[in-house]
């Protein structure tokens, strides 16, 4: 490689990296703040775990659906960077709007003589929240596609991990913001202010995404990244660029690299009960640790920061490396291994006894460090499996079956805990963990990439354009 180009890429990949992790990481400032702040929202307004789990809930089908959705766009728009920017600042709008609704009372009845939430004020929130699982939706397809535009594939797993420690960050930053900055030193009475802040700063990061953002190494007179990648099969075919060719190739792919693909369908449910394990620590920690480990809302959310912080970071960097390092880039490898600790360790947090709470925070952020291996690596083997060509649409499934989760770690957990208590959340969880343990366990064998795959339905299509000339 020239070293001009090298320089030239290497900045251009590491600037784009980068640039996707803040605005990523303020994508879960207007998503996660709301679980941290749920306890604020229960006290304050009087919504109880059924109304929060229904609010998790339809926020993550929608996301799940808003992610599928926006990958088959992302794969074939050519400013990807336009449909992030747009879904982070919507997603800023709606938080404005979630914080200024007491103020709206007098158009809209949300608030009773007593300053509790009304019916209205359930269906306001809840559709409110509905809207922005679908602006979320916009933020990880085209982040999916834009790395798989600048990484090499062969190093795909260790720089995506890299990327995928913006979750933790955001997650855990806004977990410091709303639960010990805010709540914690004004109180429950300042959760408004669990919504103003986080959208002024992703209002503020949607800017960066629209002027920081470049959509390809075309744009900016550099080669792909597989041309300069010995270990990338898919550089050995000719690609030509017609409009009608490309559209050939992406539907011969998409169809045979994803949908009929049963490593993406097993990739998928995997998903499923990873992210039962994460939600139930994520989005329900600050109520299960204040109501069952009886830990005050500040100490909570400072659990939750550090399972995300330390665990999700440490365990997402080191579960690429180790994937490339010591797997050969068989991510699902690392999945079953991180799925099995992560199980075991949240098992262990549940049945330790109420007098060894210090202990307990441990495993839980444990199980964080390990889920969240499983996290990032199920996207990045989709994207492998798919190749660059498909990796948004093939993420897009996996994005529905995550977030179809929420049924299960939303409403379903919120009206469990009501009524029988956390103890059955957690074997609930712990079960889930269990099946996603076996299903990963069916791929063991599966190639690292599809990219071999790949050049053969490539050559084919090639070869029915030939025959047809």
């Amino acid at each position: 490689m020239d070293q001009d180009i090298k320089k030239k890429y290497n900045y251009w990949q590491w600037r784009t990296l980068i640039i996707l992790m803040i605005g990523y990481a303020l994508f879960y400032f207007v998503r996660k703040n709301f679980s941290i702040a749920m306890p604020a929202l229960k006290s304050e307004l009087g919504l109880d775990e059924t109304h929060l789990g229904i609010f998790l809930t339809l926020n993550g089908i929608i996301y799940g659906l808003s992610r599928f959705i926006n990958g088959f766009i992302s794969d074939r728009a050519k400013s990807k960077k336009f449909i992030m920017g747009m879904g982070l600042l919507l997603s800023a709008v709606v938080n404005f709007l979630i914080g200024l609704s007491p103020q709206m009372n007098g158009f809209f009845h949300l608030l009773d003589n007593s300053g509790k939430a009304t019916i209205g004020m359930v269906y306001f929130i809840g559709s409110l929240w509905l809207i922005n699982g679908f602006t979320q939706g916009m933020g990880y397809p085209p982040c999916g596609s834009l790395m798989a535009h600048w990484i090499k594939p062969s190093e795909l797993a260790t720089k995506q991990s890299i990327w995928n420690s913006s979750h933790s960050i955001g997650a855990g930053l806004v977990a410091v913001l709303v639960g010990t900055l805010i709540l914690g030193r004004f109180g429950y009475e300042a959760w408004q202010w669990c919504f103003f802040i986080p959208a002024i700063l992703a209002a503020a990061g949607s800017l960066l995404l629209f002027f920081g953002l470049k959509d390809s190494p075309a744009s900016v007179g550099l080669p792909n990244p597989e041309e300069l990648d010995e270990h990338a099969p898919e550089k050995k075919v000719a690609v030509k660029e017609s409009p009608e060719h490309a559209k050939r190739l992406y539907d011969a792919l998409l169809k045979k690299m994803v949908f009929k693909n049963p490593i993406i369908w097993i990739l998928a449910v995997s998903n499923f009960c990873v992210y039962v394990i994460r939600f139930t620590i994520l989005d329900w920690g600050s109520m299960f640790l204040t109501d069952y480990k009886q830990l005050p809302i500040a100490t909570a959310a400072n659990v939750v920061a550090a399972s995300e912080i330390v665990g999700g970071i440490i365990g997402t960097l080191l579960a690429g490396w180790a994937t490339d390092k010591f797997f050969k880039s068989k991510a699902h490898h690392t999945c079953l291994i991180c799925m099995v600790m992560a199980t075991l360790c949240f098992f262990v947090f549940w049945r330790l006894p109420e007098a060894n709470k210090g202990l307990a925070i441990v495993f839980l952020i444990l199980s964080s460090f390990f889920i969240y291996g499983p996290q990032a690596l199920t996207g990045i083997a989709a994207s492998n499996q798919a190749t660059k060509r498909a990796a948004a649409s093939a993420n897009g499934i996996l994005g529905i079956f995550g977030y179809a989760s929420t049924t299960v770690s939303g409403l379903a957990f919120g009206m469990i805990a009501k009524s029988f208590g956390w103890n059955t959340v957690f074997a609930v969880a712990i079960a889930f963990g269990i099946l996603g343990c076996l299903v990963f366990a069916l791929m063991w064998k599966a190639p690292a990439d599809g990219y071999a795959k790949a050049d053969k339905i490539i050559a084919e299509v090639e070869a029915e354009e030939a025959g047809a000339q």
